[in-house]
């Protein structure tokens, strides 16, 4: 019998990885060409996508660059296929994990799917109904009261409301992440109690990079839910995480788990 050497063990470690790659750059890829079909189909009707968007501001919206309405166009369709892209993205988040779970676990999938859409539905409602206006209108009456007429760019307007849309749509996605990822194993709701303030730090950062004006009132704006969202991702990893298993179930978790090294393709 030949003797083990590092090589082997390095190979033994590699090879799984290798095949992960492959299978996370070819989930990215069906994402990709998902959302490039429906960005081609949005950009016809970007017209209606920003004459909808611009029902929280009354006036009508100007352009001072040449290809300000061009790129103003291109970045509502944009999200807009993004949006349209989300069945297509959870699924390949499912499917990525799926080996990773027990068989038993793996006949959440429909519930699973729903829920996620919900809650990315639910992220685009919160913001569209309740944050949008309340921050467009803060804005406007702040420099009306200064006796400052409100002349709002297309290009500048898109980019702020899109901002904020795909933001809140995928933030509301964190409490399902998180307690999926601690269903696999991955992560345990005692880490994440563990890196709570690190994560409140991050949002407020992540807020500052996202917001378009970084000012405190917009920051605190979207950080706070942030933060909300991630204590409900650390009840539900304490609810739905994986518990210590018995020998027998740990067999059955490491067949999955091989069969995850494998790259389960669809």
């Amino acid at each position: 019998m030949a003797a083990f050497s590092p090589t082997m063990a390095i190979n033994t470690v590699v090879h799984p990885l290798q095949r992960h790659i492959r299978d996370i750059k070819r989930r990215l890829l069906i994402v990709g060409a998902t959302i490039s079909v429906f960005f081609v189909v949005a950009f016809s009707y970007s017209s209606i996508l920003i004459d909808w968007f611009k029902r929280p501001f009354e006036d009508d919206l100007i352009f001072y660059a040449p290809a300000e309405a061009l790129f103003a166009s291109i970045k509502i369709s944009f999200m807009a296929a993004i949006i349209a892209s989300v069945p297509m993205i959870l699924y390949q988040f499912w499917k990525f994990i799926e080996p990773a779970l027990l068989k038993k676990e793996q006949r959440w999938a429909v519930p699973l799917f729903f829920l996620g859409l919900g809650f990315f539905i639910l992220g685009l409602a919160f913001c569209n109904l309740v944050i949008l206006p309340l921050v467009i209108n803060f804005f406007v009456t702040f420099g009306m009261d200064r006796a400052i007429t409100p002349e709002l760019a297309v290009g500048t307007y898109v980019d702020f409301n899109v901002k904020f849309l795909l933001a809140f749509g995928f933030a509301f996605e964190i409490p399902l992440v998180i307690s999926l990822l601690a269903r696999a194993g991955v992560i345990q709701a005692s880490v994440l109690i563990q890196f709570r303030k690190h994560a409140a730090l991050v949002a407020l950062i992540l807020s500052a990079v996202i917001t378009p004006d970084a000012t405190m009132f917009t920051m605190l704006l979207m950080a706070v839910p942030l933060i909300i969202l991630y204590e409900i991702g650390i009840w539900g990893a304490k609810a739905f995480g994986r518990n210590p298993q018995p020998a027998e179930e740990k067999s059955e978790a490491t067949d999955q788990g091989d069969a995850f090294a494998d790259g389960k393709q669809d």
